[in-house]
């Protein structure tokens, strides 16, 4: 579908996918993936459905009551090495009628944190275990489809008293996660990959540090290897967030301000914007001091990114596949903007003899700390 070096592949299948016959790429149209750090990433394949197109019992059929979950792994073959983009779940179809007797099947679908989210085990108890240790039970139900667990411990873990309190399950796993890791001021997230039918469950901070990607080039003549860039700059938006720590000692809260200091997420400019608004958590006083301070820190951190980019690139022509949740540089954006930048999306857009992606940047402030920025 692709032109070399990059070639698609797919893989359909309940449970275990299977490559797809040719008929059906054949009648593959577009595929969009998009990769967001804060919602689960998402997938759209369009088809082209005649009367006679296998598509009819790969989707319409096993799409039905009789099989509950049909995985979906899109494949990206670079130099011939396999970079996954999704490995996830159907959750819709939907087919048009085209206008001169050719249908059209849209199917779309989630990673394989949605597969988290479908049975509900409240009440389900951990007694005596830290957050971490909870979480990492409940990703060992999904090691059959390939999950990989990644689990950071908080630097301050609070284990509950058995004989005080026996922590229990909220909701759906997904949802306990998110709360456990909202709470330590972590992220959760699913990531396809680094090999087929693997994907990495990450609990664990914001990590904005690691060797860069090779840099956006802007503006730069024969070095120019992106399509569109446009930065926005909001002043308006930092805040300096309060939290409450209660001492058992006092009756009382006391108000700690938190920088936006982070050593997991250096900033990268060096006029950052000065907070003009306080957010004062007052959950914070149920928790324990450390998870108050590693929740205010989180925030601080996703409050003061105010410069954003947004851009489209082809992949061709930037040479490499543009991934998030890492760093990348700029260049030729001009001394306010050039530097290096966190990656929070990227959307893939697969066409025949085509290959684009939509990407959103941000960073903290102006003006890089950095002279320069790798190639």
């Amino acid at each position: 579908m692709l032109n070399p070096p990059y070639y698609l592949q797919l893989m359909i299948g309940p449970g275990v996918p299977v490559p797809v016959p040719r008929d059906v790429m054949d009648a593959l149209v577009s595929v969009t993936v998009t990769s967001n750090t804060a919602s689960p990433s998402l997938f759209q394949l369009t088809f082209v459905l005649s009367t006679s197109s296998p598509l009819h019992t790969l989707f319409l059929v096993a799409g039905g009551a009789s099989i509950p979950m049909i995985r979906v792994v899109i494949i990206v073959i670079s130099s011939g090495l396999p970079e996954v983009l999704m490995d996830g779940v159907m959750t819709n179809h939907q087919v048009s009628p085209g206008s001169n007797g050719q249908a059209t099947l849209t199917v779309t679908g989630e990673d394989l944190s949605k597969v988290m989210s479908y049975l509900p085990l409240d009440g389900l108890p951990y007694p005596a275990q830290p957050p971490n240790v909870r979480v990492l039970a409940m990703l060992a139900k999904y090691a059959v489809l390939g999950v990989v667990p990644l689990v950071i411990p908080p630097i301050i873990m609070e284990v509950p008293d058995p004989t005080d309190e026996i922590p229990r399950q909220i909701g759906t796993d997904l949802d306990y996660i998110k709360v456990l890791a909202d709470e330590a001021g972590y992220e959760f997230w699913v990531d396809p990959g680094p090999l087929p039918l693997q994907s990495t469950a990450y609990w664990g901070p914001t990590l904005r540090v690691g060797l860069p990607q090779p840099a956006l080039n802007t503006n730069m003549d024969a070095e120019t290897n992106i399509e569109s860039i446009d930065f926005n700059f909001d002043s308006e938006g930092a805040t300096l967030p309060i939290v409450m720590i209660a001492p058992k000692a006092l009756k009382f809260g006391i108000p700690i301000p938190i920088p936006a200091v982070n050593p997991l997420a250096p900033p990268f400019g060096l006029v950052p914007p000065i907070p003009k608004k306080i957010e004062i958590d007052r959950e914070s006083t149920l928790k324990g001091a450390g998870a108050a301070l590693l929740r205010g820190f989180a925030k601080a951190a996703k409050s003061n990114d105010a410069v954003t980019a947004t851009g489209t690139l082809n992949v061709s022509r930037y040479g490499r596949i543009l991934k998030t949740r890492r760093v990348v540089g700029v260049r030729g954006a001009g001394l306010a903007f050039d530097g290096l930048y966190y990656v929070t999306s990227v959307k893939h857009s697969l066409q025949r003899g085509q290959y684009k992606q939509d990407f959103s940047l941000v960073r903290n402030g102006l003006i890089s700390t950095t002279p320069r920025v790798p190639v």
